[in-house]
């Protein structure tokens, strides 16, 4: 992948070339950027420049690179048990995945990866036989003599003891060794490996970069390019989900109404609150990323929700698809009670990264949301 195929970023771009060509090339680079802002596709693309530019062979090192097959660059992204791997899942067994989740979802999140690899109702982790692993990979001497890269996807998957193990060696890698460690939330990854990265900031991307990709690479008009570009607030995995008008919107859309219907009625009435626990099991059985991805989707409806409300309707860009009337919802969503929404619905996200019992937290939630859209907004 070259950096001429990452969207805008150009300024990223033009610092790691232009560092890398100085010989300013930090051991250890923690990548940090949101989903679809393309961290992922220009990590690849500043290895390739670092195996391939430096390099006698350019023409051929390209080319392996392209196929993510140089044998000097490595990956580490998580993973879990599947039908084909039944124990001790690492990364190496699910190569051939990996290659072709890269060259069809370049800017894919780690939903789409684990929907790749068939168990999206699980969650993928990089665990300490993956951190052996490495060891054992940036142990060897380069193939070819130059550098060797070590991508580590989704860098806060590495639980304690992968990252306790792989401490020293990011610390103190072999010589002309580069670790790019890539991190949608740096706040969850361990203060040892963060203290240990120079940090580099991805931006989201620009309406202008996502509208002229979806009009050059997928021959969108340019006021469909436009409007999408909009509603993927800066991700272009977004952009594309919204082209490709995802089926998950529809069941998550059905999912919410049902919720926000029942829990709008359960009241000070028990034979709804059966209802909520009826709906709550349903969720539960979903798998743990369908649910974090579901509860973000209901972020981002009740933020809708809000800016109708308030007027704001040059902003609101949620079309319903079940009939469900926003404008008469919008009301029900204020100033008084957004705030604790939010927190409530990113408490509950957080949990269930945590392992917590859905169910649990689903009805918990539930009943929150109860009292919450029957707080009156305060007249000034």
């Amino acid at each position: 992948m070259l950096f001429n195929q990452i969207i805008g970023q150009e300024h990223i771009k033009k610092h790691l070339k232009v560092s890398a060509e100085n010989g300013r090339i930090p051991h250890a680079q923690l990548f940090v950027g949101k989903e679809g802002s393309g961290v992922l596709p220009m990590a690849i693309a500043y290895a390739q420049f670092l195996l391939c530019n430096f390099s006698e062979h350019a023409g051929i090192c390209n080319l392996k690179c392209d196929k993510l097959q140089h044998p000097d660059l490595h990956f580490a992204y998580p993973v879990t048990t599947n039908d084909n791997v039944k124990k001790h899942p690492v990364s190496s067994l699910f190569l051939e995945d990996w290659r072709s989740f890269i060259a069809t979802q370049p800017y894919g999140s780690l939903f789409n990866w684990l929907q790749h690899i068939g168990v999206e109702n699980k969650q993928g982790i990089i665990g300490v036989d993956e951190a052996e692993e490495v060891v054992k990979k940036l142990r060897l001497k380069s193939y070819e003599g130059g550098f060797k890269v070590m991508i580590i996807w989704m860098a806060e998957k590495l639980n304690i003891a992968a990252a306790n193990k792989l401490l020293k060696l990011i610390e103190e890698p072999p010589e002309k060794t580069v670790f790019l460690l890539i991190t949608e939330n740096e706040e969850q990854l361990i203060n040892t490996i963060k203290s240990r990265c120079q940090a580099l900031y991805f931006p989201a991307l620009s309406e202008q970069d996502i509208s002229n990709t979806l009009v050059v690479n997928h021959q969108v008009s340019d006021n469909e390019a436009a409007n999408i570009a909009q509603q993927a607030e800066g991700n272009f995995n977004k952009a594309l989900h919204l082209l490709n008008n995802d089926a998950n919107d529809l069941i998550f859309e059905e999912w919410f109404v049902m919720w926000i219907r029942t829990a709008f009625k359960a009241k000070g009435n028990a034979t709804v609150v059966q209802q909520l626990i009826e709906w709550s099991d349903i969720i539960a059985k979903s798998g743990r990323e369908t649910q974090k991805r579901f509860l973000a989707y209901c972020l981002q409806f009740f933020r809708q929700a809000l800016l109708l409300n308030y007027k704001s309707n040059n902003l609101v860009f949620m079309e319903t698809k079940t009939g469900f009337d926003l404008s008469k919802f919008a009301p029900f969503i204020h100033a008084d009670n957004i705030l604790e929404i939010e927190k409530e619905v990113s408490d509950a996200i957080y949990h269930i990264e945590r392992n917590g019992n859905a169910k649990i937290i689903l009805l918990d939630l539930s009943m929150k949301l109860t009292r919450f859209l029957h707080k009156k907004e305060a007249t000034v």
